[in-house]
């Protein structure tokens, strides 16, 4: 059961209650041998509970083997030919390397800006189709441009790049308007490798 996370409540499963704590600041979880004892220890509070009954292992250290990402999640990435230059973003199923949504080329964009669209992009994908995954980026930047809801991009705005600002405005006015649990991630590119949505030009 979860008392600190994305949504709190008592989950039946390790993989639900996993997409929960997963990259949560503060994550309170335990496992109980119950159900009753779950709703017990949910009411008593984490304080209480935490002191006699034995935990699954901690997220933290379970990812930090190098091998243990969710592979039930959506990864994205983008890529740019330039500074600015010719920019598109995708998102990924990472469990089969599907691709879910694919967008551009576009003109005079940047890598960052391409990130952030991404992120935005699958949020609102997910949110659409009621998909309850988890979402990978490999941008500090992007993540930090979406938790604040405002793309700080230096990129300058010309009539070839016009298409990429319209999607950046609407982006920001999605994240204003909706709110959303999907989990953000960062995929840990030294432990795992490329991020599956990686479009393999470096």
């Amino acid at each position: 059961m979860v008392w600190n996370g994305v949504n709190p409540g008592i989950y039946d499963n390790w993989t639900d209650c996993r997409l929960q704590v997963t990259g949560y600041a503060d994550a309170k979880y335990k496992s109980f041998d119950s159900l009753e004892a779950a709703r017990e220890a949910f009411e008593t509070g984490y304080v209480q509970s935490t002191s006699r009954l034995s935990t699954r292992p901690s997220v933290q250290k379970e990812m930090s083997s190098g091998h243990s990402y969710i592979r039930e999640s959506l990864a994205v990435d983008a890529a740019c030919s330039g500074n600015p230059g010719d920019m598109e973003y995708r998102g990924v199923y990472v469990a089969t390397g599907e691709e879910w949504f694919h967008v551009g080329p576009m003109k005079e964009g940047t890598n960052n800006v391409g990130e952030f669209l991404a992120l935005v992009h699958g949020l609102a994908f997910m949110k659409r189709d009621n998909i309850r995954l988890p979402l990978y980026s490999d941008s500090l930047n992007a993540i930090k441009w979406v938790r604040i809801k405002q793309c700080r991009t230096k990129l300058a705005q010309t009539p070839d790049n016009a298409p990429i600002f319209d999607l950046i405005a609407r982006a920001e006015k999605w994240l204003r308007e909706n709110d959303f649990p999907t989990p953000i991630l960062k995929w840990d590119t030294e432990a795992w490798g490329e991020i599956p949505a990686d479009f393999g030009r470096k």
